[in-house]
């Protein structure tokens, strides 16, 4: 979605802010970074100021709009954030956005970092890359919808239908955290499909105290026998986080039917964690004769494996006859889904998401 439109962009850690701008879906102006003062809430929206006022004073244009991810729970259409694990600072609920539209004025956009990845995935990432391959091979066959999940310290998703970003009414759309646990019903997907899940199936299974220490990362170089720890441990961690993680998606894929896109930093790990993903995405489910059927209404393809994402841009398009006449139409009778990783990087598609989506809002509001 280019535009001559001047965003100002966020990216809200619990330790810094980073600041920037996009233009033309390109970034032009150097990131300026600040602590984020979690702690202190006029100490944070000081900073808030400060950043946005620095990147405007780098920038030759007036910006047209701030658009950035900040965490939840919050009324995110209001720009009003809630109580914040970390930031401590907003408990009680802080009108953020309508505070720097009178700051700068100009709009404000606030959305759900999941949210916006899936939207930037949607609009500029992998779901037109593939569409545009499916295009180039002659099929006429489009993909509208987009499931975008994140993995790392947390679970996020984001889900896009045809070109539009599902908020939610009370901006909860594709909170996938909180879906079922497949290892224990009490708890909430994020407990298997995250840093901290991977760290604790490690040191289960090895025997060990868990260590919030040892990374993802180092537990991918045990499995992977380049470091020395508990190679079987370490696989079997990366597998289970896979099953969580095939579970969670297959859910969404019920009720969305659209392509999948991973980011976030554990996507390093598609290879130790792919094979038991795809396996709980195609397994079958058995009624109470025993009869199988398969857990999706469609065929999964790993978008990754080129052999397969090959067979998936080709599909098997036909000539199907019209009854009665002497046309035809092209079908494409392969019901199929893509899963696969981000091209654009977690971050980058996240700020391009907010780019988008206050691109998109601005045209609205002049239409």
């Amino acid at each position: 979605m280019k535009s001559s439109k001047t965003i100002l962009t966020l990216d809200a850690g619990g330790t810094n802010f980073v600041f920037s701008a996009i233009k033309d879906e390109q970034q032009i102006v150097e990131p300026i970074r600040l602590p984020a003062q979690a702690h202190d809430l006029d100490l944070c929206l000081e900073n808030l100021v400060k950043g946005f006022r620095a990147v405007i004073d780098e920038i030759d244009d007036q910006p047209d709009a701030i658009s950035f991810a900040f965490p939840g729970p919050a009324d995110y259409p209001n720009g009003i954030i809630g109580n914040l694990p970390n930031f401590k600072a907003f408990n009680g609920g802080v009108a953020m956005g309508p505070m720097l539209e009178d700051e700068f004025g100009i709009p404000v956009f606030i959305n759900n970092d999941g949210d916006l990845f899936a939207y930037g995935e949607a609009l500029t990432g992998l779901l037109p890359s593939i569409n545009q391959k499916i295009a180039e091979s002659g099929n006429t066959k489009r993909f509208k919808n987009l499931v975008g999940v994140t993995t790392g310290t947390g679970f996020g998703g984001g889900i896009v239908i045809d070109g539009q970003l599902l908020s939610g009414d009370n901006s909860c759309g594709a909170e996938v955290h909180n879906l079922q646990n497949p290892f224990n019903l009490e708890w909430n997907a994020e407990e298997s499909v995250s840093t901290r899940a991977i760290q604790r199936v490690y040191a289960s299974r090895a025997g060990l105290d868990f260590d919030d220490t040892l990374m993802p990362g180092d537990i991918y170089e045990i499995a992977k026998g380049n470091k020395v720890g508990n190679q079987q441990a370490a696989v079997a961690s990366f597998e289970d986080f896979g099953k969580a993680l095939g579970c969670s998606i297959a859910n969404a894929l019920t009720l969305i039917d659209g392509i999948v896109v991973i980011g976030g930093g554990i996507t390093g790990a598609w290879d130790l964690f792919a094979t038991a993903m795809f396996e709980e995405l195609n397994r079958h489910y058995k009624n109470f004769r025993g009869k199988v059927a398969n857990r999706l209404s469609f065929d999964i393809y790993n978008l990754e494996d080129e052999s397969e994402a090959q067979k998936f841009i080709k599909g098997n398009p036909k000539q199907i006859q019209v009854p009665g006449s002497n046309r035809s139409i092209l079908h494409d009778d392969t019901s199929r889904v893509g899963v696969g990783k981000s091209k654009l990087g977690a971050s980058h598609a996240v700020s391009l998401g907010a780019y988008a989506f206050a691109v998109q809002k601005l045209k609205h509001q002049l239409s």
